[in-house]
């Protein structure tokens, strides 16, 4: 099975995504849906995918969970809770027990948007995080340089959890890269509860002079840190319209894994997902 391991629906006329404001999102601040996704995951090869929350709210995960039930390709959904709620135990149990529940395999945050870089760290976060793991789910952790001594400790207080991380916490790419990034990046990596997904790179880059050579080193160093059975592909569609297609990003993504050999491509595009949010 080749799973698009990060991918997200939105409708801006129905809700709000705050995050989606600025000028330069124009081209994506539309509403995008199974409809419009299906025959690009057939065009490019992709049988199935995990669908990722975008704001948040609750709401949206108990929509996405109808939407997944409703939809075959959507075999996983990475949702929202409030992880500071002290009834999330509660809140967990009537999500996975709602329709499409089954599918709910893992929650996230905004943690970058977060004014604390060690949100993470408060105890009414990390007594969140338990709730969420004693539901055999996993956390994303979507996180840049900035929150990932935070993101490091995390990972250590919980070594039985399944973490991953999104994005490759969006190296800045455009810049030129930094060694902060790279070096936190190790650090994470060394937790071996940490799977990372290769997706949201374009974006981070120029959005109009980028390459698969300009993405390589980025890949190259996480798999030099994750290793082979822990990267993950994720098209990040439909913010990855900002900077190409969905089959350009595919593309790109496929020859820099492929260059690190055809069992690294082959466990990004499917077996390391399917572990990561142990999917049936």
């Amino acid at each position: 099975m080749i799973i698009d391991g990060h991918q997200h629906f939105w409708d801006p006329a129905r809700a709000d995504y705050p995050w989606m404001e600025a000028p330069e999102l124009a081209p994506i601040h539309r509403a995008f849906g199974p409809a419009d996704l299906a025959p690009l995951l057939k065009a490019n090869g992709i049988d199935a995918s995990i669908l990722v929350q975008c704001r948040s709210a609750l709401e949206e995960t108990e929509e996405f969970l109808r939407i997944a039930s409703a939809t075959p390709s959507v075999i996983g959904v990475v949702g929202w809770a409030d992880l500071t709620d002290g009834a999330l135990d509660e809140t967990l149990a009537r999500l996975r027990a709602s329709s499409g529940g089954e599918k709910l395999v893992g929650i996230r945050h905004q943690v970058h948007d977060e004014a604390d870089p060690d949100w993470l760290l408060r105890e009414d976060v990390q007594r969140g995080l338990t709730a969420v793991f004693a539901h055999d789910l996993a956390y994303d952790f979507l996180v840049r340089s900035r929150e990932l001594p935070a993101t490091i400790a995390t990972a250590q207080a919980f070594p039985k959890a399944r973490f991953v991380l999104d994005h490759a916490a969006k190296p800045p790419i455009a810049d030129g890269g930094s060694s902060e990034w790279s070096d936190r990046i190790a650090a994470l990596a060394a937790c071996g509860n940490v799977w990372c997904k290769i997706s949201g790179l374009a974006t981070e880059a120029k959005w109009d002079d980028w390459d698969a050579e300009r993405l390589f080193p980025y890949v190259r160093h996480a798999a030099n840190c994750f290793g082979e059975d822990r990267l993950i592909f994720g098209s990040d569609w439909p913010v990855c319209l900002l900077a190409g297609s969905y089959g350009e990003i595919k593309g790109a993504l496929e020859a820099c894994l492929a260059k690190l050999g055809a069992h690294v491509r082959e466990k990004a595009f499917g077996a390391n997902a399917q572990a990561a949010y142990q999917l049936g």
